[in-house]
């Protein structure tokens, strides 16, 4: 049997269609950045900042969880204090990946006012939640295979620790409410929140 190519994702096409007439796009990448990703946006001729908070997200590090009584309370404004300095409504495009879906749902509304902030008029959002029936898959990793290819790394063993993020919540998250989400095959939903 031959090889399938990924199917280009519609929402990748969207955010470059969004983003054409910005000669040099500034992206925040919010993962282990890949040399795919690395080499796709350079070609495009994107400014890169790189602040990995998938990582910390994913190994639920200690250092950004204190505790009230009883109650386990994460740090959001010591998570957030990762991203590199960067001024107020400079970025074109943020990439979360799977962000959102390792955070407790109290640091989102935190994490998205942030990456708001950080996005310039018409920049856009880009992040893939799992759909509700996944329970497990928290350790895939993701990247750009091309501009509108999305590679991932098949993740099924490690549960997620906590309930998937609805559409509609996502788009309560977002200022202004303008998201678009996209469906796929794989049991993930593309998300892009525009400005």
């Amino acid at each position: 049997m031959p090889f399938a190519a990924p199917a280009p994702s519609r929402a990748l096409q969207l955010l470059w269609q969004h983003l054409a007439p910005i000669r040099h796009p500034h992206f925040l990448e919010c993962g282990p950045v890949s040399q795919s990703t690395l080499d796709v946006l350079l070609l495009r001729g994107a400014r890169l900042y790189v602040a990995d908070l998938i990582t910390p997200a994913r190994q639920n590090t200690a250092a950004f969880w204190t505790r009230r009584g009883k109650t386990a309370v994460f740090l959001a404004d010591d998570f957030l204090a990762q991203i590199p300095a960067i001024p107020p409504e400079s970025i074109s495009a943020i990439c979360c990946w799977g962000l959102l879906d390792l955070l407790p749902r109290e640091a989102l509304p935190v994490l998205v006012e942030r990456f708001y902030s950080l996005l310039q008029p018409g920049g856009v959002l880009f992040c893939i939640l799992r759909e509700p029936y996944l329970a497990a898959g928290a350790e895939a990793r993701w990247w750009f295979e091309t501009l509108t290819v999305v590679g991932s790394s098949a993740g099924k063993q490690k549960p997620f620790p906590y309930p998937a993020v609805t559409n509609r919540e996502m788009e309560r998250l977002f200022p202004d409410g303008n998201v678009k989400t996209f469906l796929t095959r794989s049991g993930r939903r593309e998300v892009l929140g525009i400005k």
